[in-house]
Formats: C-alpha cells, sequence, structure tokens
C-alpha cells in the first residue's frame, strides 16, 4: 500500500528507515506490514506527524512499535519533533502487506 504524504522526498527518506522497524510476533517490517499510513511534514514548526496502526487495537507490542516508529524517523531527521497518530479507522487487514510481505510471509 502506498503510503499518504505532504513530502514525498522527505516520505521516501522515512519510509527508508521504517524498513528496519519490525512487528516482532510477525517478523515483519512495518512498511510492508502496511501499518504506516501518512507522514505529514511541517518544515515551519520542524514537526513530522505519522499516522499509524497496529495489526489490532489490543495488540500486546503495540507500545514497543510506535516507539519503535518514532526512533526510527527521528534518526532520520534529527531536527524535527516526530508524534505518532495511531488510527484504526480503516482498520488494518492483510490485504495493506505489500508483495514483498507476502512473499516473506508466504516462506
Amino acid at each position: 500500500m502506498d503510503v499518504l504524504s505532504n513530502n514525498n522526498l522527505y516520505c521516501s527518506a522515512a519510509l527508508a528507515g521504517l524498513y528496519d522497524v519490525f512487528d516482532p510476533e510477525i517478523g515483519l517490517n512495518v512498511v510492508d506490514l502496511g501499518l504506516i499510513y501518512r507522514i505529514d511534514f511541517n518544515d515551519e514548526d520542524k514537526t513530522i506527524a505519522v499516522s499509524m496502526t497496529l495489526t489490532t487495537q489490543f495488540c500486546p507490542m503495540g507500545e514497543n512499535i510506535t516507539a519503535d516508529v518514532k526512533q526510527s524517523v527521528n534518526n532520520t531527521f534529527k531536527d524535527y519533533l516526530v508524534s505518532i497518530i495511531l488510527v484504526f479507522e480503516p482498520a488494518w487487514s492483510v490485504d495493506r502487506i505489500s508483495v514483498e510481505g507476502q512473499d516473506f510471509l508466504d516462506h
């Protein structure tokens, strides 16, 4: 699934780091898993808002995953304040998993 953004160049840089953030129960990164919905950048305020979801609202690793996402984006954009917006609409489904993610899970 494509990640929405108001700055595609910055978004690509953020996503590059997020490929290293994994859901530890599934073993797949948050990008290929389809957990990242939107990343918006505000150069004036030096803020980044990451809208993401979890596989379930009650994901036992949710706090760890969101903290890792925040840390990863912060590592890429050191001068920015990163906020995570956890959303459950639209609900996550296996349809959000990328082709690469599907291949990984099939093996």
